[in-house]
């Protein structure tokens, strides 16, 4: 059993700052690669960062020098920190993990219940 909580949305004014968190809890042997997802309102889900169990990281193009993804593997936590946003980065975002259950079994894909992100200009 494996629970995804992410924390940080909000409402904040174009051009400030947002930092998203969210934590693996129960029981696995291992997390492995972590992401941040956004769906904004008639658009498909899109992943937006992810980063791998040793720190390398991709980003789409439209969040490249304004969002930063980074991890901390002690508490099983993924961040996402968000400058400069922009009314298009408006939309619910949703934690991912790819989590091995049991050193036996393969890794598997966990979502979070998401969190809206609203910007105001």
């Amino acid at each position: 059993q494996v629970q995804l909580v992410e924390s940080g949305g909000g409402l904040v004014q174009a051009g400030g700052s947002l930092r998203l968190s969210c934590a693996a809890s129960g029981s696995f042997h291992k997390v492995n690669a972590m992401a941040w997802y956004r769906q904004a309102p008639g658009n498909q889900r899109e992943l937006v960062a992810e980063i791998s169990s040793d720190g390398n990281t991709i980003y789409i193009d439209s969040v490249k020098g304004r969002f930063t993804i980074s991890r901390d593997n002690a508490k099983n936590t993924v961040y996402l920190q968000m400058s400069s946003l922009k009314l298009e980065d408006v939309a619910v975002y949703y934690c991912s993990a790819d989590i091995k259950l049991h050193s036996y079994t393969p890794a598997y894909q966990h979502w979070g219940q998401g969190t809206q992100v609203t910007v105001s200009s």
